[in-house]
């Protein structure tokens, strides 16, 4: 895991880009929204159910993740992240995967908030084509 690639496109190692956030000592702690944003997209890709959860706001956090069998995640593209003020921002990014052999892009402009020193999602909202 040290040296595989970080699935969040960053190009750095998985160990020192978005594994840090789940696990270790700095679990949970990533710095801003977009740093959340690309570590939840590589736990998509990890299949780490606790990880979405725990990074989930409690106030729109389901029950279970339930991950899609055969999907596969192809990349992440951050197009913009804009803090609003020191507790709240919202990151737009499009992830594309494939499923059954047909692609597939998930076009979302995420919320975010930070309470008590800790960034969440919150919700998003997803834009056609």
């Amino acid at each position: 895991m040290h040296t595989l690639p970080c699935p969040c496109g960053s190009g750095r190692p998985l160990a020192d880009c978005c594994a840090r956030w789940h696990s270790g000592p700095e679990h949970l702690r990533a710095p801003d929204a977009q740093a959340l944003m690309r570590s939840r997209y590589s736990a998509f890709v990890l299949q780490d159910a606790d990880y979405l959860l725990q990074t989930w706001h409690p106030r729109t956090r389901p029950a279970e993740v339930v991950f899609e069998p055969g999907l596969r995640w192809l990349g992440l593209q951050v197009r913009r992240h804009v803090p609003l003020g020191e507790d709240e921002a919202t990151v737009e990014f499009v992830a594309r995967s494939k499923l059954a052999g047909r692609a597939h892009r998930l076009h979302e402009t995420s919320r975010f908030l930070r309470e008590a020193g800790r960034w969440y999602y919150l919700d998003g909202t997803l834009h056609a084509g």
